[in-house]
């Protein structure tokens, strides 16, 4: 015997024996999202106003916490280490310095250190700017310096014929060690004696800068990392004698490195905290007004029972 079944009765059947299938593979007595019916639910003024509000603030702490996901958070860390290992020892020194009051013929940059280095009158990469129609001078020099205590000094020892009396009095304008960084919140004493101004300075006198220089490591979210170095200072002046007479006065920096490196590592807050962040806040949010609500709404249902007297 054989029965035909049009397109309709089809459908009919694939349906019955689908929801069938359904049923018996998801039992309904699973779902934890149990419904309520719409016409067993009350809604209230008190509910939409508490509603409105949760949404507003909801609202308020997604777009603040997506502020934050969204910009790099910088982390610092200190460390012994030498970090530029490939730098062959050496740290790049760039210093630009104003001489208002000394010509540039008898101006000079000295460098010497405890491995053994002396070298007066260095004039590679350096630039000497007449000041004051040619009575002063603007120093600029870029060098490099080994990692050991030393110092550099701008002076007249490499003139061929030394002034009666040089005038040391300046301004520094910049004088700063390794890669230049321009980064936002980081804070640092990566140029500490730029603008240093000492016009007002006994025009004999020496002056000395006592520097100690921390190596310093940025590392953006590629991984690249750059390498600088920032410094603290301590300075004194004065005019010196031997006992052959005054000494010829100098504009000195010593320096020493200090064996802690500080690291700026910038990072992102991962994708995952981000989502648990937002459904910790609609979740949180939705259950605190939940509470809120349903005490207004019990407060004001008993208020009302004991105004029509069926509470005593």
């Amino acid at each position: 015997m054989c029965f035909h079944m049009n397109s309709s009765q089809e459908s009919a059947m694939f349906t019955f024996l689908f929801s069938s299938y359904s049923s018996l593979s998801f039992p309904s007595r699973f779902d934890i999202y149990r419904k309520v019916p719409k016409d067993l639910t009350q809604p209230t003024y008190t509910g939409a106003f508490i509603s409105i509000c949760c949404c507003v603030f909801m609202l308020f702490l997604f777009l603040s916490e997506l502020t934050g996901f969204i910009a790099t958070e910088i982390v610092n860390e200190l460390y012994v280490d030498d970090p530029d290992k490939d730098s062959g020892g050496k740290i790049d020194v760039s210093v630009n310095i104003s001489l208002p009051n000394l010509h540039c013929d008898l101006v000079g940059l000295d460098i010497q250190d405890e491995m053994g280095r002396h070298e007066v009158g260095h004039i590679e990469n350096s630039m000497k700017v007449p000041l004051n129609n040619g009575h002063g001078c603007r120093f600029e020099g870029e060098f490099s310096i080994n990692k050991v205590p030393g110092n550099f000094h701008v002076s007249t020892h490499s003139a061929t014929a030394q002034p009666q009396n040089p005038d040391m009095t300046h301004i520094i304008h910049k004088l700063a060690f390794g890669e230049k960084l321009q980064v936002q919140h980081v804070q640092g004493a990566f140029n500490a004696l730029g603008g240093a101004n000492k016009l007002q300075s006994n025009a004999l006198a020496s002056h000395d800068y006592i520097l100690k220089i921390v190596p310093t490591v940025y590392e953006d979210l590629g991984g690249k990392q750059r390498f600088s170095y920032q410094y603290t200072v301590a300075n004194k002046e004065y005019v010196a004698y031997s006992h052959t007479g005054r000494i010829i006065p100098a504009i000195w920096f010593r320096y020493d490195l200090s064996p802690i490196t500080v690291k700026y590592t910038e990072r992102r807050q991962p994708f995952y905290r981000f989502i648990t962040t937002i459904c910790a806040i609609i979740g949180g949010t939705f259950t605190v007004a939940g509470i809120i609500d349903s005490c207004i709404f019990t407060a004001s249902e008993a208020w009302k029972k004991i105004q029509i007297g069926k509470m005593s």
